[in-house]
Order: C-alpha cells, then sequence, then structure tokens
C-alpha cells in the first residue's frame, strides 16, 4: 500500500507508541493503540487512481460525498457566475487530493480561518482554506480546499506557473475535511448531492 510521504511521521510515532506499550506488556491499552495505528495507516494510503481523462472532463478532486450543488456568484478566479461543488471527506476517506483537469495553475492563495464543521455551510468562506485556480483550455477552474473541526494542516503542491495533469496529486488535508470545485455557468455538472465520489476517477462535471 502506497503512503503519503506527510503520514510517515504520524505512522512512525503510532508505531514508536505500540511498540513501547508492548515491551512493558500493557496489553489491554496495546490493543487499543493498535487500533488507532492502523487507522492512522490507513488514513495515510495514497492509492494509485486510474480513470476516465479528457481536457471536456472535471474529475472529482477528493475522495467523499458530494453535500451541496450550488450556483453563485465566484470573483476570485472564475470571475462571474459559476456551480460549486462541495465534497466532504470522512476521516476514513483517502485524503490525498488530486488536479480535476489539465491545465496551468494560475491562481494560488491560503487563507488562516476557522476550524467549524467542514459539512457547514458557513465553513467555504471562514474555515482555513487553500485555493488554486487552474487555466484549462476551455475555462477557468477553481479548486478550495477547505479545513474541518480537527483538520489542523493543509498541504498543496504546485506553484504559479505549473501545468499540471489530470489525476496528479494535488496535496492533502489532515483528518476530516472538503474541498469545493467551483466551474463557470454553463459548464454540465453531472454531480449530485449523494453522490460518493473517487479523486482521480469520478466525473462531477463535463465542458460543452
Amino acid at each position: 500500500m502506497r503512503i503519503a510521504p506527510e503520514g510517515w511521521p504520524f505512522i512512525a510515532t503510532a508505531l514508536v507508541i505500540a511498540g513501547a506499550l508492548a515491551v512493558f506488556r500493557l496489553w489491554l491499552p496495546f490493543g487499543a493503540w493498535l487500533v488507532i495505528t492502523i487507522w492512522v495507516i490507513a488514513f495515510f494510503r495514497d492509492p494509485v487512481r486510474l480513470g476516465p481523462r479528457g481536457d471536456k472532463l472535471v474529475i472529482a478532486p477528493a475522495d467523499g460525498k458530494v453535500i451541496s450543488v450550488v450556483p453563485m456568484a465566484e470573483s476570485t478566479y472564475v470571475g462571474g457566475q459559476a456551480t460549486r461543488i462541495s465534497i466532504f471527506m470522512n476521516v476514513f476517506n483517502v485524503h490525498v487530493n488530486r488536479y480535476p483537469t489539465d491545465g496551468i495553475v494560475e491562481h494560488r492563495e491560503y487563507s488562516a480561518g476557522k476550524f467549524f464543521n467542514a459539512a457547514a455551510e458557513k465553513a467555504s468562506a471562514e474555515n482555513e482554506q487553500s485555493s488554486v485556480g487552474i487555466a484549462t483550455d476551455y475555462g477557468r477552474v477553481l479548486v478550495r480546499q477547505i479545513a474541518g473541526l480537527v483538520a489542523r494542516r493543509i498541504v498543496t503542491d504546485g506553484e504559479k506557473g505549473d501545468r499540471i495533469r489530470q489525476g496528479e496529486r494535488m496535496g492533502l488535508i489532515r483528518f476530516g475535511s472538503r474541498v469545493d470545485v467551483f466551474v463557470p455557468a454553463g459548464v454540465q455538472v453531472r454531480a449530485k448531492v449523494g453522490d460518493v465520489t473517487k479523486a482521480g476517477q469520478t466525473i462531477i462535471a463535463e465542458w460543452p
């Protein structure tokens, strides 16, 4: 199983604690901690994702559940009317995020903020977040990684000017979070509330 590099310090710490509990034969705490250790390893898994690819496709950037599909004005990067597709990741989902389209990174912005429940509507505006604007052959797409209640670290790969590929790793959010994707009005949204998505595999929108 492939592991995200950011996970190794946490996994090593969990294994050291498990080893110490075993050495001192504290079997009840050891059993409980072993479950936590297995979860930590699973949390940082980074599976290879193969799926549909294409210039006209917008692929899910995160594993999770679609919690809202909302039309709105987006002035940060898209620059007009857009549709926001929000994907909530619980603590059991793969948390490695992937780029939804090919393109060039034109916009990068990090905003410190609060740590409300990532599923709440206000989280999109008020929580800690990292935004990436991608110029594609058809238009602009904005991807926003949002921290949640227990998330305290957002990792975003790629710098302004980088050419990125659909399905490539975009980053990671630790421990429960959300990713919003903004596509311009007129793009056919294929995701609907309640859909379960897989990063790098699930088609969530398509350019006309």
